[in-house]
Order: structure tokens, then C-alpha cells, then sequence
């Protein structure tokens, strides 16, 4: 029984590890039999080889086998949470690089303070592989940028509102269409809960940026790459943004006026 149980667990850790980071299973599995080849015995040997033995495969590994399955690391865009980096979820196909690059420094002569912050991206290997909680991040195609946020005076500021960088949302005013009002009533009660997802609440003095936000967007559009973009529709209506590209993402999705979600063609 105790050896049941024993495996039920290592399943559960197994399956676990292989949601959040696609290769922390793998990588159990690995350190289990590094593990029980070393015979001396102390507290916590499994995570003392599992540790060092996942980074590894995360920071040497990885880098320079993602390739050939056409991913790449994200370049040209900070990570609003090291979390992200760490989790190996932070892979494109080289294309959004492209962009990113070109986007940046055209930013950047607009806007000296403006840089590009990035949220969840794609895992490493294999197309169709599902990125929790996201429904789509799943070919490479897909990348989620911050909003834009400044001080109280205007300023942009390179900031994020919560330490996941998901959760805080920039909710619709009076008169603004109300998506998510009408998503909840309808029953999808999982549309706003990324609010549980911040990990806590930070900068809470920075408010959201029309005028950044609305440039980072402008730009984006530029890119015959792209083919979609998706925010919240009552973000839409305040940006005044009628291009065909942005699109709603539909209420089987989380509520989108906390990131910005770009994908290509």
C-alpha cells in the first residue's frame, strides 16, 4: 500500500512539473534515478539533485535544442517576472523576435522610457502542447505584453502592477462596454480569475497608460507578421483602435485588460 501511494504521488509530481514547465517531469524522473544511484543517504536528496539538475536544463539544455523544433528564446522585450524565464515558458517562433526587435526600437524613438515587458509565451518543444491556463499558446505564434502604466504626472513607467504582471485589470468606465459583466452573467465564471493569479499587488500609486498603450498597440499593427491582437473590447473603444487585426477573444478565454496578446499569421 505504502508503495502505491508512493507512486500515486511521484504521478502527481510528474504530471505537475510537465504542466507548469513541459520538462520538470522529465527532469523528476532523472533526478529520481541520479537519486537512488547515490547511496548515501540525507534530508531532501531528491530536491538537492532535482534543483541544480532542472536549471541546468532550463539555462544549458534547452537554449540550444528549442531551435529545432523552431522556437527561440524571447529576445528584445524584458520579462515582467523571472518566473516566466524560469518555467521555460518563455519561447517563440523567431518571427515574433523579428518583431519585437523592429517594434523596440521604434518605441524607443517615441518614447526613450518605453520598453517592451512580455508575459507568457509558449514552451520550448512540440506544437499542440497546451500552456496552462492559456487556450492558445501552444505553436509558438503566441506572445502576452504588459499594459503600459505611468506615474501620477504622466511619466511612463517600466513598473509592473502585480509581481506575475497577470491580475490587475484596467476595468471598463461608464459607458464603456462591459464584456466582462456579460461573460460572468452568462456563466463563465473563470473570465476574471486571474485576479487570484497576481502573486500580490505591487506599485499600487501607477495607473494605466492610454497614451503608451495605445502606441505599443499602433505599432504592433504595422507588422504584416502579425494577424491578431486581443484586448478587452471596452479597451478598444477607450484606445479609439478600429483595426481589423484586433479582435475579441471570446468569453471561453480569460478577460484581457490586464495584458495585451499578439499572434502571428
Amino acid at each position: 500500500m505504502r508503495r502505491f501511494l508512493h507512486i500515486l504521488l511521484y504521478l502527481f509530481i510528474f504530471i505537475f512539473l510537465t504542466a507548469l514547465t513541459q520538462i520538470g517531469g522529465v527532469v523528476f524522473l532523472i533526478s529520481l534515478y541520479i537519486a537512488k544511484s547515490i547511496t548515501k543517504r540525507f534530508r531532501g536528496k531528491l530536491i538537492a539533485v532535482f534543483i541544480p539538475t532542472y536549471l541546468i536544463f532550463t539555462f544549458v539544455i534547452i537554449p540550444f535544442s528549442a531551435p529545432q523544433f523552431g522556437r527561440a528564446k524571447v529576445a528584445y522585450a524584458k520579462p515582467a517576472n523571472y518566473a516566466t524565464v524560469l518555467l521555460n515558458r518563455n519561447y517563440v517562433n523567431p518571427e515574433i523576435n523579428t518583431v519585437l526587435r523592429r517594434l523596440g526600437g521604434t518605441l524607443r524613438r517615441e518614447d526613450p522610457d518605453l520598453y517592451l515587458y512580455f508575459l507568457d509565451a509558449n514552451f520550448p518543444f512540440f506544437d499542440g502542447f497546451p500552456l496552462p491556463p492559456h487556450l492558445s499558446h501552444n505553436d509558438g505564434k503566441k506572445l502576452d505584453l504588459s499594459l503600459v502604466y505611468e506615474t501620477r504626472d504622466g511619466k511612463i513607467s517600466n513598473k509592473q502592477k502585480s509581481f506575475s504582471g497577470y491580475g490587475v485589470f484596467e476595468g471598463p468606465k461608464n459607458g464603456e462596454q462591459d464584456q466582462i459583466a456579460q461573460c460572468k452573467a452568462a456563466g463563465y465564471f473563470q473570465y476574471d480569475y486571474l485576479k487570484y493569479l497576481t502573486f500580490g499587488e505591487i506599485n499600487t500609486d501607477l495607473r494605466f497608460s492610454e497614451r503608451g498603450t495605445k502606441l505599443v498597440i499602433q505599432e504592433i499593427l504595422k507588422f504584416d507578421q502579425i494577424g491578431k491582437i486581443f484586448i478587452e473590447p471596452h479597451l478598444k473603444q477607450r484606445l479609439n483602435l478600429e483595426d481589423p487585426k484586433i479582435l475579441y477573444h471570446g468569453c471561453r478565454a480569460v478577460r484581457h485588460d490586464d495584458h495585451i496578446h499578439i499572434q502571428l499569421k
